[in-house]
């Protein structure tokens, strides 16, 4: 796993987050993020193979970014998240409502 600074980049219809993210850092990797959704035309697809934390807060943010997606009619889906991340998401009961996260969908 990358550690580190959070950092979201941009390849094309990808969004590349990586880095360690927690309740001091997450604010400002969730408006970048939000920025990239804004300027989307189409679909996007989060690649979270970067990110070096399993933590409530990324779903927060995840959570925050697909409902902004929705609102602007752009499709996220979310690809390469940790085994830790997603017992996190389905603990929560959240697995459903991250596309990608769901183990039937």
């Amino acid at each position: 796993m990358t550690s580190g600074a959070p950092m979201l980049v941009r390849e094309g219809a990808v969004l590349k987050v990586s880095g360690d993210v927690d309740a001091g850092t997450v604010l400002g990797l969730r408006k970048q993020g939000e920025q990239a959704i804004r300027q989307a035309e189409g679909a996007l697809d989060i690649d979270l193979s970067g990110l070096g934390t399993a933590h409530t807060v990324v779903l927060s943010m995840l959570l925050c970014w697909q409902r902004l997606a929705q609102s602007r009619h752009c499709q996220l889906s979310f690809t390469g998240a940790s085994e830790r991340l997603r017992s996190l998401a389905a603990l929560s009961n959240l697995q459903d409502q991250i596309p990608g996260f769901s183990a039937h969908g």
